[in-house]
């Protein structure tokens, strides 16, 4: 190994290329692993975390992959589950604070009593939620965060005792979090007890998420038996909501869909970054394929000294060691500097912090991936070096000897391993050059869909919630929503504000049946569901919808309660075939509700992200009578549109909180962004497939065409007699150039022809991330695999072009 390093340091110019290529592809690989080791690999940061599940269900008779869960079945598992312990329901939610400076809205976590003990981390301060804690009529309990609490209390341990006025009522502050909890891929502020009721519970209601831990010995596939064992239970202990039937959800045939916790935490970016993984390490073979290369020249070049070596006595086994301990010394030392470069890259992941990518803070240069980086460079290392060694140790060793004169030139067989390698390169990355054209397609199409909205970089959401400790009266609640939205028109430079229950794709929904007047449900059946939207009148001119049909809300049916609603155009045409058709029928949300007018049919919207269908939407007023068991209905939380030039600017959401303060000083703001922020969101998944793609493309295009550069470039080098010799009988400087770019045109289209070969079979594995786009799409792989050889081509024209200028003369003297 000192020899090996002693004889690199010697050659700065080749170990400077080589190291930096290999610090490329190992680098590369570092960094994707570390994310894969953070994201999927590593457990989740709790006790025996393997053993916790998500306990979810599906509903395949209304066509639901996943339900949730719901307190009839917290209640059921709880009491007779043989399997798991721990039984526990979450939410995420948020809470205005007040009490304590300007009024603010916090994220939270509302669980069960059974949630914390099941997560297994201990407060850092307090204690856990007592099973009294988790009753209806028992003192109002909080926990706070490490963050929280030390951002607003100091950090001082008698906050523990003290109350905090959470939605207008004083909660006890029992206990604080430890500083590196967090609740899978929330960080909330608050934690706070459900206080389910067992008396009040129905049929239904599936807006948790389940969680329990399974006891000891139990696999999944037991679980999963037990909760199906429990479900009819739940079913006949628990009577349905008024207006549904205990059949209806037999109709549905609820089953379990337990899954591993962290895999239910992760979902479907698994398998982007199994892609990235994969599509890297072909990175880093273009990148051996490379530095065999270079070893390759550098070999012919030791010819004689290996053979004299051999001739006094070195045998295969001493040659073979020298060459790979030079070339394992270049793997190890471009893993040193890959290294340096994977930190980088991660810390601008983190700074970027991908809004698909859970974990983010899990995410980091460990001893896992230092182990991992040492193994693939003494892999690469192995590999690139294994290349000189199949080529020139052996056998014929010694007839090097005798073989070399001044005047030899080189055969057509030590051309043959350089000329594969350099048709290997070519031909991966193609491949990653075919996935990342994919993604751009797929993310032009995601581009070029309308989702229902005019320039939504215009348009600012923010979220209020008003408490009922606020204001008790819903009328009030509703008069004063009008107020804040007529104060928020008054700023200068909005052109208009309007109100929702949930901004489109922010991932907030609420999912109910209706029924139609004009259709006979038999007994037990339950309509497809369909999404529910509270609307203030003057939203659809706001967001740029449409009125296809009929007309808007106006204040007036809000305040008059008249029994009229919306529904959108796929809706109309899925129940009427035409929009006009849908005006003046009449839906209600169950078989005991009031009927309610259609109106009006609006255009659709992807409220569940561009890459998804637009669903069919219901949307109700903001102010109802007689609507789901209620005499009287209003949202409490609505998100503000507010149509504006001057969006996200910090002048302008200042003015927006002094409005809504002059209403309500108590109300505090939330969830403040631009709707082009949440369109962003919903293509957050495809835009970091496609970033990571396109980086292991780029690389991939780089480093295939150095690998063409080279080999044109040795061949001139060799043939510089011949040249000469060509040039001295008449050939023309054209027709010198054109043989050698020639020969790169060739390498480069039986690598293209290989490539798209590969490409075809393995760009499959990515089709689930592409959109409007096939796997083999012909756009596509025609402007690859055209412009990889365009490539190649101007890589060989540099080379080819010296060796058109070559003297003959001088060539000749010089051999």
């Amino acid at each position: 190994m000192r020899h090996a390093v002693r004889r690199l340091l010697h050659m700065p110019l080749f170990t400077t290329i080589a190291v930096g290529t290999l610090a490329i592809g190992i680098g590369a690989n570092a960094a994707v692993f570390s994310v894969v080791e953070g994201v999927l690999i590593k457990p989740l940061p709790f006790p025996d975390s393997g053993e916790l599940v998500d306990v979810n269900h599906s509903a395949p008779g209304v066509g639901v992959a996943s339900t949730g869960s719901s307190p009839f079945l917290h209640f059921t598992y709880h009491n007779e589950s043989t399997t798991l312990q721990d039984v526990g329901l979450w939410r995420g939610d948020t809470s205005s604070i007040t009490g304590r400076g300007e009024p603010e809205e916090v994220e939270e976590i509302d669980v069960t009593h059974r949630v914390l003990p099941a997560l297994g981390v201990q407060p850092f301060l307090g204690r856990w939620f007592s099973e009294r804690d988790d009753t209806p009529d028992s003192p109002a309990t909080v926990i706070l965060t490490y963050g929280y609490w030390k951002t607003k209390f100091g950090g001082d341990p008698a906050a523990v005792g003290q109350a905090l006025v959470v939605d207008g009522r004083p909660r006890d502050i029992i206990g604080v979090m430890p500083e590196r909890f967090r609740f899978l891929n929330r960080k909330p502020a608050l934690i706070l007890p459900l206080r389910l009721d067992p008396n009040k519970t129905f049929l239904g209601n599936f807006s948790y998420q389940g969680l329990a831990r399974l006891k000891k010995g139990v696999t999944i596939e037991q679980a999963t038996a037990d909760v199906a064992r429990m479900i009819p239970i739940a079913m006949a202990r628990y009577p349905a909501f008024p207006g549904f039937s205990a059949k209806m959800f037999e109709e549905a045939r609820l089953a379990p869909a337990l899954k591993p916790l962290k895999e239910a935490f992760v979902g479907e970016i698994g398998g982007v970054l199994w892609v990235l993984m994969g599509t890297i390490g072909l990175v880093l073979l273009i990148a051996c394929a490379n530095v065999a290369n270079l070893l390759l020249v550098r070999a012919e070049g030791r010819q004689q000294e290996l053979a004299i070596r051999a001739a006094l006595g070195a045998g295969t086994g001493h040659i073979v060691r020298e060459l790979l301990s030079e070339s394992v010394t270049l793997g190890v030392l471009g893993g040193v500097a890959g290294i340096g470069l994977a930190y980088a890259a991660l810390r601008a992941l983190v700074a970027v912090a991908p809004a698909s990518l859970p974990r983010l803070d899990e995410i980091g240069i460990d001893a896992v991936v230092l182990a991992f980086t040492f193994l693939i460079s003494i892999a690469a290392g192995l590999l690139f070096g294994a290349v000189p060694v199949i080529k020139y140790v052996g056998p014929g060793l010694v007839g090097a000897l005798r073989g070399g004169g001044r005047t030899a030139s080189e055969s057509r067989e030590r051309h043959r391993a350089r000329n594969t390698l350099v048709v290997v390169q070519v031909a991966l990355a193609l491949v990653l050059l075919v996935g990342s054209g994919l993604m751009i397609r797929t993310f032009q199409a995601l581009r070029r869909v309308d989702p229902g909205l005019v320039r939504p970089a215009e348009l600012q959401t923010l979220r209020i919630g008003i408490p009922r400790t606020q204001v008790s009266d819903l009328v009030d609640v509703v008069r004063t929503e009008q107020a804040i939205a007529e104060k928020i028109a008054a700023i200068a430079g909005v052109s208009s504000v309007a109100m929702s229950s949930y901004a489109p794709m922010s991932g907030n929904d609420w999912r109910d049946p209706i029924f139609a007047d004009d259709r006979v449900y038999p007994e037990g059946q339950i309509p497809p569901l369909r999404h529910y939207k509270f609307i203030s009148p003057g939203l659809l001119k706001t967001t740029g919808n449409r009125v296809v049909a009929g007309r808007d809300f106006t204040w007036t049916d809000v305040y008059e309660k008249r029994p009229v609603v919306l529904v959108s155009e796929t809706l109309a045409r899925e129940l009427w075939r035409e929009p006009g058709a849908a005006l003046g029928r009449r839906i209600r949300e169950n078989t005991k509700g009031e009927w309610r007018e259609v109106v009006g049919v609006v255009s659709d919207e992807r409220d569940d992200g561009v890459d998804q269908k637009a669903p069919a939407i219901v949307m109700w007023p903001l102010l109802m009578a007689k609507f789901e068991g209620d005499d009287l209905f209003a949202q409490r939380s609505l998100t503000y549109f507010v149509r504006s030039s001057r969006t996200g600017s910090s002048g302008f959401l200042a003015e927006i909180g002094r409005a809504v303060w002059s209403v309500n000083p108590n109300l505090p703001l939330a969830s403040v962004r631009t709707q082009q922020e949440l369109l962003d969101r919903s293509m957050a998944r495809t835009s970091f497939a496609l970033v990571m793609l396109a980086i292991a493309g780029g690389m991939a295009l780089l480093l295939g065409v150095a690998g063409v550069y080279g080999v044109i470039s040795y061949a001139v080098s060799q043939r510089t007699r011949e040249i000469g010799i060509r040039i001295a009988l008449g050939a023309r400087s054209g027709e010198v150039t054109r043989m050698f770019v020639a020969q790169g045109l060739r390498l480069a289209s039986i690598g293209v022809a290989c490539g798209l070969v590969a490409a075809v079979a393995l760009t499959r594995l990515i089709t689930s991330m592409l959109f409007d786009v096939k796997a083999i799409d012909p756009i596509t792989y025609g402007a690859v695999a055209f412009g990889l050889a365009g490539a190649a081509a101007l890589a060989s024209t540099v080379p080819a072009l010296h060796a058109s200028s070559v003297d003959p003369v001088d060539a000749l003297r010089a051999e």
